[in-house]
């Protein structure tokens, strides 16, 4: 896509630190790291959203980041990391194609995300269970 940024820097048109490159799959350093490592993991192919990628497709982008994940604890020494992936505008997504950041974290490190855990009322969650259910068939 022409006005893609993570496009452009896959065709190279943007400067990039890339840290990984298949045929389904780039990677590279996060040019706003919310830690020293931060990396994003990109499908080469552009999709704005998970759900609008073939199923082959995204197990070859998803099946390089274990060593991707192992590769950024190795070099960052870091305790643990977040694996994110923001799937639509409303989910904070801001640019549309698909990425997965790979963020280190460690103990008392800057930033922390905290979600209220919710609860379900009554039969709702075998409800809603079942509407996922038929809507994957």
């Amino acid at each position: 896509m022409d006005d893609c940024i993570f496009c452009k820097i896959i065709a190279g048109d943007i400067p990039s630190e890339c840290v990984l490159s298949t045929e389904a799959a780039f990677a590279f350093m996060d040019i706003g790291p919310l830690a020293a490592g931060h990396c994003l993991l990109i499908p080469r192919s552009h999709y704005e959203t998970v759900d609008q990628m073939p199923a082959e497709e995204a197990a070859a982008v998803l099946g390089e980041l274990p060593a991707l994940v192992k590769a950024v604890q190795t070099a960052t020494g870091c305790k643990g990391v977040n694996v994110l992936q923001n799937n639509g505008r409303v989910a904070n997504q801001l640019v549309p194609h698909v990425h997965f950041h790979i963020i280190p974290r460690n103990p008392n490190d800057a930033w922390s995300f905290n979600w209220p855990a919710g609860e379900y009322t009554g039969d709702h969650m075998a409800e809603l269970g079942d509407a996922i259910r038929k809507a994957l068939s």
